[in-house]
């Protein structure tokens, strides 16, 4: 299933980047990646994306402004936000903007693999809501 699975990696910093790259195609993730929001937002729009994990603090279009235009446009895709430690008001901020999951920064690898998991496995639970709704 996870082969199936395409996730854009979207952070302004390349090592995080390929760190994240490096742990998620080792458990069999597609992986697609984006320096900021503009860059996802284009990627977004070539490519079928299952998940998004993205940073918030990023130059041209920050983790917020990339929240809002997936949740308008991308509504089917699930959004992990990362955020540096303690930073409590914009996870906050996130979640009622529609992330589905959020880690902190720094992370250890099994941590981002359950945050994916488990975001990955609400997604598909609420797609299969909505099929069922609309029979």
């Amino acid at each position: 299933m996870k082969n199936k699975v395409t996730i854009l990696i979207v952070d302004d910093e390349e090592m995080m980047r390929n760190l994240l790259d490096k742990i998620l195609s080792r458990e069999g993730y597609k992986i697609e990646t984006a320096v900021d929001g503009v860059h996802a937002l284009e990627v977004l729009n070539e490519k079928k994306i299952d998940l998004i994990i993205s940073d918030m603090k990023m130059p041209r279009m920050n983790g917020f402004e990339l929240l809002k235009h997936v949740k308008a446009d991308f509504s089917d895709i699930g959004i992990i936000i990362m955020t540096a430690y303690g930073d409590t008001y914009t996870v906050k901020d996130a979640l009622l903007l529609g992330a589905d999951e959020y880690i902190t920064k720094p992370f250890k690898s099994y941590e981002i693999s359950l945050v994916v998991e488990r975001a990955y496995w609400r997604l598909l639970s609420a797609q299969k809501e909505n099929s069922e709704a609309v029979e």
